[in-house]
């Protein structure tokens, strides 16, 4: 008797189509946007952004309030978030690097190597430079460990502003917004376009001065959401005080707002080193990562700031990558950047004493309590570098801005730079 040694054919693996480009920017937000068009005008050869999604311009798309703009003859001219998008998309193709949209780096086949898949197949690019602008995400309910049902209504700011400004699907009737950041005013306006009432919003934080919309909106200091209550829709929300006092809130919809996480996924994979405290690759004070040739721009790096001044950092990496590409040589890793308590992180948060200038001449900072007088001190090896203080209280949500003048008065052989706020 004779046995069957035929087997089914395996199928052949899809071949990878193998391109070079001189500088692959991964993400097509305001800091990838910014990034390629400066790059191409620059003369940096060919230029290429890919974005995942079907429409470039990040963020701002689908953010239909104003207030996006940049400084331009003098004053700061604001538009729209969709108009904002538009006007970097255009000026990226005026550029020569129209950006490619439905494309997904799904991870990395050596140093500048990227693998890419879209509707043309899959890709295989080789870059002299590689730029990470693949911006930031909030944190989604199950990431925030809340107990309860899955029902429908539960939404991030993003997911919001998609549904009322881009799709038009209603969201609710009644909502509980989470967070008292900026974005949570923005939620807040999205659900009132759409005839939705915003009864509370609630944050684990103690009172402070608010502006914009929440001056009409409830807010619950110190109190957490504990349980999401509801079967096929959200009926409400279980809350819990600091004192100890526990709550039901009736509504149909709840909005997650803010707890920004830098997308960093294809930068891990890549090997790129990440800071611990922005969670986004760590940069020196020319968006150089510790991989060389590898460049990281944007809300990649740390949460979310103002689109334009994403954009801005695009554009100031791009001279970096220019000047790379020139032939300036890479360098060695540089003295780190650490923050002390209530300060989150500082970004950059690598420098390099001996280096060039900074374009962009300041650090971003964060800080986890109010301090009303802000006063912030640099030191290294027991040695001040630089004191400031702030006009404004120190607020959390807000940035702070540190000069980068003390840079040179850095020891390029000693320890760790510090900053605190006090």
């Amino acid at each position: 008797m004779h046995q069957r040694t035929d087997r089914p054919a395996v199928p052949a693996v899809p071949a990878h189509i193998e391109r070079h480009v001189d500088v692959l920017v991964v993400g097509g937000g305001p800091a990838g946007l910014a990034a390629g068009a400066r790059l191409a005008a620059g003369g940096a050869g060919k230029v290429e952004i890919v974005e995942r999604e079907q429409q470039a311009g990040g963020i701002p798309r689908h953010c239909f309030h104003g207030g996006f703009g940049e400084l331009r003859a003098g004053a700061f001219r604001t538009t729209t978030g969709p108009a904002y998008a538009r006007r970097l998309i255009d000026a990226a193709e005026a550029a020569g690097a129209p950006p490619r949209t439905g494309i997904t780096v799904t991870g990395w086949d050596g140093p500048r190597t990227l693998l890419l898949t879209g509707p043309g197949g899959l890709e295989r690019v080789t870059a002299r430079a590689v730029v990470l602008a693949t911006g930031a995400r909030e944190r989604p309910r199950a990431a925030r460990l809340i107990p309860g049902t899955r029902p429908a209504g539960v939404l991030t700011t993003g997911e919001l502003q998609q549904a009322v400004n881009l799709y038009h699907r209603p969201v609710g009737t009644v909502a509980l917004v989470v967070g008292t950041d900026p974005v949570a005013d923005h939620a807040v306006l999205a659900l009132r376009t759409q005839g939705v009432r915003t009864v509370a919003l609630v944050t684990e934080r103690a009172p402070l001065p608010v502006r914009g919309a929440r001056r009409s909106v409830p807010v619950l200091h110190r109190t957490t959401v504990t349980e999401l209550l509801g079967h096929g829709r959200l009926t409400g929300v279980r809350v819990r005080h600091d004192d100890g006092r526990t709550g039901v809130v009736a509504c149909d919809t709840v909005v997650f707002t803010g707890d920004w996480i830098p997308d960093h996924e294809l930068a891990r994979r890549g090997g790129v080193p990440l800071d611990a405290g922005t969670r986004g690759p760590a940069v020196d004070t020319a968006y150089r990562t510790a991989r060389p040739a590898v460049f990281a721009a944007g809300n990649l790096l740390h949460g979310v700031e103002r689109a334009a001044f994403a954009a801005e950092e695009g554009r100031a990496a791009a001279e970096q990558v220019l000047a790379h590409l020139a032939g300036e040589p890479w360098p060695d890793p540089g003295l780190p950047v650490r923050v002390g308590p209530p300060l989150l992180w500082a970004a950059p948060n690598r420098v390099h004493p001996t280096g060039p200038a900074p374009l962009l001449d300041h650090f971003v900072l964060r800080t986890a309590e109010p301090r009303p007088l802000a006063r912030l001190r640099v030191t290294q090896d027991d040695h001040t570098l630089h004191r400031d203080r702030f006009p404004r209280p120190a607020l959390p949500g807000r940035s702070l801005r540190l000069t980068a003048a003390w840079l040179p008065r850095a020891n390029p052989s000693g320890g760790p730079v510090t900053i605190t706020l006090t």
